[in-house]
């Protein structure tokens, strides 16, 4: 059964529109043909299909599939056209269609931003409309987006969504929950940390990518710091769940499998949320799509995600094989082991997590 916020789908590739730096990127990952659709967090590259780590979900529905097709009609009017462009240094030209309905990013932000909120904040409002029940359908889909950088006031869903989801954890009658999470880059947002702690009694486990596992590793640059950074936020992150005394009941698992460019290394960029509750075996609601639960995707990104809650019992055991299978690559971390020699953060990587915090910027 699919529930609102609105429902649709996608038949051709989202042109992601770089607007200004204040703007943000659209990152959504939806892949659709007829009423088939697929969300996910993977980019269409090689590399995603050869050996990185992440998720791929497809639903068969016409009225989900249609829902995330006007979403994506949506965002693709209030987007730059890419053309292939040999004369160019950069291979293609950017270019704002006339057909548009308002006036590009560039030239009129505030008229962009105006006309952006009015497509899309209709899309998504959560229907006052009650769904009708239904006897046969065991799973509910609920679409959530991320729009933030163009709805002003923000009525984005996602992160409303993660939250009360995470918040229904701390209440009694679900204390004897567990739940797992995991984001392919560690640098979850300080609220989103204070509701995983949060969650006691129920017991977490939570997966970040290894350094040598990381997309960055080896790179030239600032990039190439990325890996220590999130090395020292996973040790935060255990210093936090330390200090309020949950070491027993939240785990950090580190994900490698090989080194990243070298052979059979490959990179992870999983990320989701998983929770069973009391009683069950089996995971019984999920959240998937394309966010990283990071600032930069709560502030500058546009997102896509869903959540499912399913009751079929094939569906749960399936959802459990998938929490299971991103674990077989994954080590217990504990706060001594970012003691070792190899693990320590330089002091040129504080500083420039610093620099990046003051300046607005996000990881």
């Amino acid at each position: 059964m699919f529930h609102t916020p609105n429902l649709t789908g996608i038949r051709k590739k989202v042109i992601p529109p770089r607007i200004n730096e204040g703007w943000g990127l659209q990152h959504m990952k939806l892949y659709g043909v007829d009423d088939e659709l697929i969300i996910s967090g993977a980019n269409l590259s090689n590399d995603y299909f050869t050996n990185r780590q992440d998720r791929y979900h497809g639903f068969s529905s016409k009225e989900i599939t249609d829902y995330f097709k006007r979403i994506h009609d949506a965002v693709s009017t209030i987007s730059y056209r890419i053309q292939p462009n040999p004369d160019e240094a950069s291979g293609y030209t950017m270019e704002w269609p006339s057909t548009n309905p308002g006036p590009a990013p560039l030239t009129d932000p505030k008229g962009f931003s105006k006309q952006a909120a009015t497509i899309l904040d209709p899309l998504i409002r959560p229907s006052t409309k009650i769904a009708p029940a239904s006897t046969t359908s065991k799973t509910l889909v609920y679409p959530l987006f991320q729009f933030t950088p163009l709805l002003k006031p923000d009525t984005s869903t996602e992160l409303p969504a993660l939250r009360t989801v995470l918040t229904a954890l701390t209440k009694p009658g679900l204390a004897r929950s567990s739940w797992t999470f995991t984001a392919g880059y560690f640098n979850m947002t300080p609220e989103v940390r204070s509701l995983l702690l949060a969650t006691n009694p129920a017991r977490g486990t939570v997966i970040a990518a290894s350094p040598w596992a990381n997309g960055f590793y080896g790179s030239r640059g600032i990039s190439g710091m990325l890996p220590a950074a999130y090395t020292l936020l996973s040790r935060r992150f255990l210093d936090a769940v330390a200090r309020v005394g949950l070491s027993q009941q939240i785990t950090l698992k580190e994900w490698r499998r090989g080194t990243v460019n070298e052979p059979g290394g490959w990179t992870y960029h999983a990320k989701g949320l998983w929770v069973t509750l009391p009683g069950e075996e089996a995971p019984s609601i999920t959240l998937v799509g394309s966010s990283n639960y990071t600032r930069r995707s709560y502030s500058l990104d546009l997102e896509a995600n869903a959540l499912i809650v399913t009751r079929d019992r094939d569906l749960m055991k399936r959802l459990g094989d998938e929490e299971k299978w991103l674990q077989e690559y994954a080590t217990v971390m504990e706060r001594d082991d970012y003691a070792k020699v190899d693990r320590r953060v330089g002091l040129h990587v504080r500083i420039a997590m610093w620099l990046v915090t003051i300046l607005g910027g996000a990881l």
